[in-house]
């Protein structure tokens, strides 16, 4: 195995991509770490932590005998070992990913808000720091085609494709949805595509609730600075977002619903993402009922 010292900057730059594709979020520590010792200190001090003070052991006095060992010590002496020293658990741990709190979404809040225009929206929101998310992706997948059209295609969060080239909906999946809005008469040069998370999560694991809540305040700013009169919602991660509830997209495809969002009333229809049809072309019946669905309520030019 070849040491990162041994690489040059197109092979460290080409494995670090690979490692970030994969889900790798921290690499390992410099020095071996021995995990088992690790966690048996931190359940004696855990255990300790609960007793009584009077009966925690205390360090003997001058001129006392030192008190016998613990069990967790005993075995490793009685093999002629000494117990390996616990370091730190700030020391050993693997540094723990940045979750939002309140005051990163204020201040994502504030970031949106400040902006006037999309192009200062997308300034804002690719120097904007407070979202873990932004750690592991490679870009910022910020929306794309006509924002005066007044339809807005959302996903729900930047793929390896989408991560990769910049811009949502790239690759296979991408492909299929070109075809989709071509069969109703419109493109991605005629609708406005964006998704409701701008990161790529890690691994593309689904994004939990801080997470989304910091990003949140930047889709209400787009959509408010767009001024959508329709929105074509694919995927079950985007029709639960706006609609609210647990329901699968299966349940929630198809039906019309005015929604309140970022100070407007719109009308919603979800669908079937393209990933999923790709993976059960089956469904493809389904997407094309709720495209035509779609497609009734397009303004006619």
């Amino acid at each position: 195995m070849n040491a990162a010292k041994d690489l040059d900057t197109p092979e460290l730059r080409a494995l670090l991509h690979f490692y970030a594709d994969s889900g790798v979020e921290w690499l390992v520590e410099d020095g071996p770490v021995d995990r088992l010792a690790q966690f048996a200190a931190q359940k004696a001090a855990q255990a300790e932590a609960k007793m009584p003070p009077t009966a925690r052991q205390q360090p003997p006095a001058q001129g006392e005998p030192a008190a016998p060992p613990r069990a967790a010590e005993a075995p490793a002496r009685a093999k002629g070992r000494t117990a390996p020293t616990a370091r730190p658990a700030a020391a050993t741990a693997p540094p723990s990913v940045a979750v939002p709190d309140g005051e990163a979404v204020a201040s994502a809040r504030f970031a949106a808000e400040s902006a006037r225009s999309l192009a200062e929206l997308k300034t804002a929101l690719e120097a904007f720091n407070g979202c873990n998310l932004k750690n592991g992706a490679r870009s910022t997948v910020f929306a794309s085609g006509d924002p005066t059209s007044g339809i807005m295609v959302i996903g729900p969060m930047p793929n390896a494709d989408d991560d990769r080239d910049g811009i949502p909906f790239s690759g296979r999946q991408g492909h299929l949805l070109d075809r989709m809005l071509g069969a109703i008469g419109l493109s991605r040069q005629t609708v406005m595509l964006t998704n409701v998370i701008p990161w790529r999560p890690p691994g593309s694991r689904m994004p939990s609730d801080a997470e989304l809540d910091i990003c949140r305040p930047f889709l209400e700013r787009q959509v408010a600075l767009a001024e959508p009169k329709l929105l074509l919602l694919l995927g079950n991660f985007p029709a639960r977002f706006f609609f609210g509830g647990n329901g699968t997209i299966h349940s929630l495809r198809g039906e019309w619903r005015d929604i309140s969002f970022s100070g407007s009333d719109l009308p919603a229809i979800a669908t079937l993402h393209p990933q999923e049809l790709l993976a059960a072309p089956a469904n493809k019946a389904l997407a094309w009922q709720d495209l035509l669905t779609f497609k009734m309520r397009l303004p006619t030019h």
